[in-house]
Formats: C-alpha cells, structure tokens, sequence
C-alpha cells in the first residue's frame, strides 16, 4: 500500500510540474518549437493545420520518448545499486531525496525559490556532443525525422526534468520510472503543442500568482507527504 501511494504522488506530482512547468518550457523549448514549425514543409494537399500538427505530435513523441527512456534507465540504475547495500535503506534514502527534489520543485513553480535551475549545469556535458546531432536534422522533411528530431532535443539541460529524475531514481524500478517521467512529458505538452493566441493564454495563466502558488504549495505537499512515509519507514 505505501508503495503504491508513493508511486502515485510521484506521478501525480510529475504530470503536475510538466503542466505547470509551461513559462520554463516556453523559456528552454518554446524557440525550437517556433524554429521547427517555421520549418515544416508544405502539405501537398489536405488541411493546413492537420498537416502542422501532424509534424507537432511527431516532434513532441520523439521528446517524450526520451524522458521516458531516461526515466526507465535511471530507475534500472537505482534498482541496480540496490543490490550494493540494504535494500529498505536503500529505498528509503532515495525517497527522502525525492521528496526534497519535490519541495524545491513546488518551491521553483512557486517563485519562491528558482535555485533549481542550477542543475541545468549537470547535463551541458552531454549536450555539447548531442547539439551537432540535433543541428543536422533540421530542416525537418517527414515526420519520422521529426521523432528523431524530438528525441534528441529531449536531452537539453532542464532543471525540471532533472528534478524530475530524482523521483524516477527514488522509484528504484526502470518501469516507474520511465512511468514518472511519462506523466512529466504528457504534463508539458499542452504548452509546447500550443501556439500563437493559444500559447499567450496558457503562459498568461499559468504565471497568476494564485495559480503558481497553489501548484508550488500542492507539490510540496506532495514532497511532505513522500518525506514523512520514508521516515515513518525508519521507526
């Protein structure tokens, strides 16, 4: 049962910070979004918009592709580790981080506190040698290009997605965790599928401050609540 109630915060919790994560994705994604749609080829006939969206949801399958494959292999890491040391210890510890990566996750969302986008500094390593990849891609022909250019964009430094993470390694399992960060990916696409007027409106309303501050309270809420069934688990 607390398993089970552990799991479902964390990926209640991760759909939420997709979702309210919208300003910050507008800030990291929002110009390539721009830059691939300026770039999709005309549709020799059909709907205009079909046509674009068609290349969208492409794109965006191939970036939550990659959460999720990252979700999947830092849980089958953690799940590796596991059997270096105790595993109930083991488990425990990992979820005390979690809910800590949760409270400065509800805090960020909150404009409380934004420290955690210094993470972000973690995967420029890795990006350096991903970032020719994904320039060779473009411009986008077909759709198949479109996930894999999607995929290899998913791998910019993110401060949420990293935070994120965290809670995928506290799950200990690679199926939870590619489930944690596959609620993260669905949370952000309303924001990076949309567009124009539509695009104005969401990032207008998810930055009022009673909507931040109730979504940065929830999380925490959610990151309290995961502390206190890890220490309960000590006694």
């Amino acid at each position: 049962m607390i398993e089970y109630i552990v799991i479902e915060y964390n990926v209640t919790g991760a759909f939420l910070v997709g979702l309210m994560g919208a300003a910050h994705c507008f800030g990291m994604c929002g110009g390539l979004v721009g830059a691939f749609s300026a770039q999709i080829p005309n549709g020799k006939t059909g709907n205009l918009l079909a046509h674009q969206l068609k290349y969208l949801l492409s794109y965006n399958l191939g970036r939550i592709l990659s959460y999720t494959l990252a979700g999947g292999l830092v849980g089958a890491s953690a799940a590796g580790l596991g059997h270096l040391f105790e595993l109930d210890t083991y488990l425990i510890v990992l979820r005390i981080i979690a809910g800590l990566m949760m409270i400065a996750t509800g805090l960020y969302i909150a404009k409380i506190w934004v420290g955690i986008v210094q993470i972000e500094r973690v995967g420029q390593w890795l990006w350096r040698y991903l970032k020719p990849i994904a320039q060779r891609l473009v411009p986008i022909q077909n759709p198949s290009q479109a996930v894999m250019a999607g995929f290899i964009w998913g791998w910019l430094p993110c401060g949420l997605v990293y935070s994120t993470l965290t809670w995928s390694v506290a799950s200990g399992s690679a199926s939870q965790g590619a489930l944690i960060m596959l609620a993260f990916g669905l949370g952000t696409l309303p924001a990076l599928l949309s567009a124009g007027v539509a695009a104005k409106r969401l990032a207008a309303w998810v930055q009022q401050k009673t909507v931040r501050l109730l979504s940065g309270l929830l999380l925490i809420a959610f990151g309290g609540q995961t502390l206190y069934i890890a220490l309960a688990q000590l006694n």
